[in-house]
């Protein structure tokens, strides 16, 4: 018992273990994004035409074309960890515009998805892909 408590509070992680945290966020999150916004809007592409928000005043057609790049695009470039900082700051740029101007007046219960998807793929550009990821492996620098 002693040894199950002792691991359940240990506080300090190795270098696998951040790497494997990051993994799991990473594809866990984003695979959640693609399945629950990217691919909906990717199969009715003519419905996302016609009810996507415009709220930069790009066009709607731009608007959503963007959606489905950061949504489809690079959801998959996060779970892949590649191109990982630039995707997770597209995605933020989507969810942030829904939080801050298209859902601003509406009530927190509305307001909840773009928060917590504003949180995690900003926490996602912060900290990059981690140690497995293409990135790690295409770019790694020595030092």
């Amino acid at each position: 018992m002693k040894s199950i408590l002792s691991r359940v509070t240990e506080t300090q992680i190795n270098a696998n273990q951040v790497g494997l945290g990051l993994l799991t966020f990473r594809v866990l999150s984003a695979f959640a994004l693609l399945r629950t916004h990217g691919l909906p809007k990717l199969l009715d592409f003519q419905g996302t035409l016609q009810h996507i928000p415009d709220p930069m005043g790009l066009g709607s057609t731009f608007s959503a074309y963007y959606a489905v790049f950061a949504n489809v695009i690079c959801a998959v470039l996060v779970i892949l960890g590649l191109f990982t900082r630039f995707a997770a700051l597209a995605v933020l740029s989507i969810t942030l515009s829904g939080l801050l101007i298209v859902h601003i007046s509406d009530p927190a219960k509305v307001q909840d998805v773009p928060l917590i998807y504003s949180i995690v793929f900003g926490i996602i550009a912060y900290l990059g892909a981690g140690k497995f990821s293409l990135d790690h492996q295409l770019f790694k620098t020595k030092g």
